[in-house]
């Protein structure tokens, strides 16, 4: 215990500056995936995307954000195994090899996953540290298989989506009416999929616990007001003969931004809910046991409001700051995106979330949109795919959790050779 009684707010004060950096880096890379689409798709520009993610992400981080958190992430590593000590310096040496590598990600431009940046980074010092008895391999296995199923999965829905719109809409001859006719019910889905996802994984953790039953209600009646209030704002939108001449869906596309505004802030209120875990998770841990003098190195740790508080903040100026770069690649490199096809794109990663949620699948929002991305370009044939960009992504995703592991392996045994 002697570590945690010399050294106790120093640590304290490493591992919120640790836990901040880690959440920087979840904004810089992970939210701008939620926002990427919009962009990409010129629904909204990259001042507009940023202002609504910094409102709805701090929004879902803070409010419905602080959730009974693992003291040990996703149950891979056996707490009982761990000494209080070796626990503190663990999870700070994980915050910041998973930081570490969500700044070299962004800096290049590459849509990693914040989850898998983070176990990768407990697997490494628990492996090393402890032994490799500590961990449990079994848990990884779904980790790893989540890298197919989770893209494979909502590129299947966004390319049957986009084809529903091809069908209902592009492809008719009065596209603009009939746009106006389905986007209703797009919309109706869209706030649906997306608060179900918040209702089902967020506010149970602010004290509001819904059965399942009073969430698919609850949920419907969100989607019949994102409904009418959509309907409300199309009616104001007219068909614009000047610019369908230029571009024949032009007035189509327009009803599709604004459906597009909506996905954009359901997007960043779930991503906040739900991804604020993996900066404030080790963070919540490393508090616990600092708190109570190394008694509690327990399976559970409340998640207190000012460390919530510090990875929302963390979060908003991640993605003002540097979350231009990861928006780039998802929305402009991968294929030429419309607010169409975004739509589509974003309501299969809601949708995707949601059904691996509940039978219990992890999966990474990453993975999820750059799959959706991939389904839409593929529903336009695969010469609409960058597939030099595709390439560097897929290799990003595959060196994630190694690249985590080792470097949390060498801030751990530097850390341990400053305090031990």
């Amino acid at each position: 215990m002697s570590l945690i009684a010399d050294y106790g707010l120093v640590l304290l004060l490493l591992a919120c500056l640790f836990g901040f950096f880690m959440a920087w880096g979840v904004g810089a890379n992970d939210v701008a995936n939620a926002m990427g689409t919009s962009v990409g798709s010129r629904a909204l520009t990259i001042k507009q995307a940023i202002l609504i993610a910094m409102v709805f992400e701090f929004a879902g981080a803070y409010l419905a954000g602080g959730e009974v958190t693992e003291t040990i992430k996703s149950g891979i590593v056996d707490a009982s195994m761990i000494t209080p000590d070796l626990m503190v310096l663990g999870m700070m040496s994980a915050l910041l090899a998973a930081g570490t590598w969500l700044l070299i990600a962004s800096t290049r431009g590459w849509p990693v996953s914040t989850t898998h940046s983070i176990v990768g980074a407990v697997i490494g010092f628990a492996a090393v540290g402890v032994s490799m008895d500590a961990v449990h391999w079994a848990g990884v296995g779904p980790i790893v298989a989540s890298w197919v199923i989770s893209p494979l999965l909502s590129g299947i829905v966004a390319f049957g989506l986009f084809v529903s719109v091809q069908r209902l809409i592009i492809d008719t001859d009065e596209p603009f009416l009939n746009a106006k006719r389905f986007v209703p019910l797009y919309m109706f889905a869209t706030g649906f999929m997306v608060s179900i996802m918040t209702l089902t994984k967020g506010l149970k953790h602010i004290g509001l616990s819904l059965s399942s039953t009073e969430g698919f209600f609850l949920a419907a009646g969100v989607g019949v007001l994102v409904m009418l209030l959509g309907i409300a704002l199309l009616s104001r939108i007219k068909i614009d003969v000047e610019a369908d001449k230029d571009f024949h869906y032009a007035s189509v596309e327009k009803v599709f931004a604004v459906l597009m505004i909506f996905t954009a802030c359901s997007m960043a209120f779930a991503h906040g809910s739900n991804d604020v875990a993996n900066a404030v998770g080790p963070l919540a841990a490393i508090v616990e046991v600092i708190r109570s003098g190394g008694e509690a190195v327990g399976a559970k740790a409340p998640v207190p409001s000012w460390v919530l508080l510090l990875g929302a903040v963390g979060i908003v100026i991640g993605l003002a700051t540097y979350g231009y770069k990861v928006i780039a690649t998802i929305g402009k490199e991968i294929t030429e995106l419309t607010p169409s096809r975004g739509f589509a794109a974003e309501l299969a990663t809601a949708t995707t979330v949601v059904g691996a949620s509940a039978i219990g699948l992890p999966v990474s929002t990453t993975h999820t949109l750059v799959g959706a991305v991939l389904g839409v370009g593929l529903a336009r044939g695969i010469g609409a795919l960058n597939l030099g960009v595709i390439g560097k992504i897929f290799v990003s995703w595959l060196i994630t959790l190694p690249v985590g592991a080792a470097l949390a392996i060498v801030f751990f045994y530097i850390l341990r050779g400053i305090f031990l």
